[in-house]
């Protein structure tokens, strides 16, 4: 600060207000006022972008939830309960068969990314066609561009399924992103600024592809059912706990790898869950949180006692960097 403010001489112009009044008139310009749809995920970041529309376009936007089957347990319902209250033309897709079915067999984590990302512009597509719309409307924000290596000076590290996930070819003459160049502490100043409710803001990252990308190796209903049992239970005990407020992210994962284990008097081979918890402002980079072992104790034995295809339970303590938040 010292160096860019006192000695360059630069000044803070960027307040959440202009930037708004910026986007809305950047979005009447790309796309002249026209019909739009957005993909609606009841993520902080795909709402700011659909109020942003909103306020462009008025009631030529479309919101679009597809619901891909990759959700948290009772996430779909809840974000059409919400959303469904907005003033806004709200279209909700189960789509949860195409893309299990479209994901069968598949283990490479880039090639999931990009099939889940593909799988969603050919619904938006869909709909697209039936309400006229010419414009795509996205919440992707700028750690999603560095990290799917759009930029001249970043590697890929992940393609995210609303950057390189992007087909080269689609229905749209355009597509909108008002929030590229803003980090999620941004994104959640400018939410708060336009009214949105705090369970939207607060709401913790959770990835456009889903638990897809948190079961390592080919994902199955029965994987499906397990993790977001498991999550759940993640979940509830984090919330309990006074720890909720200093995490950024928290959540299980389903790994491939299988252990030998005892229930009973039981020989039993099962899946390994393990468990992410991390701190961080901007996600670029992340420690991992020291929980208590009481705490993460309690996670285990209900797992491991409630879910019977599960027989052991990991933590994860690798910060960012040299790991990703996701682990794939």
């Amino acid at each position: 600060k010292n160096f860019i403010f006192d000695i360059c001489g630069c000044k803070a112009t960027w307040t959440p207000e202009n930037f708004i009044k910026k986007s809305i008139k950047q979005i009447r310009e790309e796309t002249g006022g026209g019909r739009c749809i957005i993909g609606l995920s009841g993520g902080v970041d795909s709402s700011t972008a659909a109020v942003l529309a909103a306020k462009a376009v008025g009631k030529n936007l479309t919101a679009v939830f597809v619901d891909h089957g990759f959700m948290r347990k009772g996430e779909p319902e809840i974000i059409e309960r919400t959303f469904s209250k907005f003033d806004l033309n709200f279209i909700s897709l189960d789509e949860r068969e195409r893309f299990l079915r479209r994901l069968k067999g598949v283990v490479n984590p880039e090639i999931k990314r990009e099939i889940i990302g593909e799988k969603f512009i050919r619904a938006f597509e869909r709909i697209a066609r039936k309400v006229r719309a010419d414009y795509l409307i996205q919440g992707t924000i700028y750690p999603d561009r560095i990290e799917s290596g759009v930029r001249k000076h970043s590697e890929k590290i992940k393609t995210h399924h609303n950057v390189g996930g992007i087909p080269s070819k689609v229905c749209f003459k355009g597509i909108v992103e008002p929030l590229k160049d803003l980090y999620k502490d941004e994104v959640r100043r400018v939410a708060e600024t336009l009214g949105i409710p705090k369970k939207i803001v607060r709401r913790q990252p959770f990835p456009g592809p889903g638990l897809a990308i948190r079961i390592t190796g080919e994902v199955t209903e029965e994987k499906l059912r397990i993790l977001k049992h498991a999550d759940e239970i993640v979940r509830i005990e984090l919330e309990k706990s006074d720890l909720r407020g200093q995490l950024w992210q928290y959540f299980a994962l389903l790994l491939e790898t299988k252990s030998t284990g005892v229930k009973g008097d039981s020989r039993v081979y099962g899946y390994t869950v393990a468990i992410r918890a991390v701190e961080s402002t901007d996600g670029m980079t992340a420690s991992y949180s020291k929980l208590p072992h009481t705490l993460l104790e309690r996670i285990s034995t209900r797992i491991t006692n409630e879910i019977p295809e599960v027989n052991r339970v990991v933590y994860d303590v690798t910060h960012k960097p040299p790991a990703t938040i996701e682990w794939e």
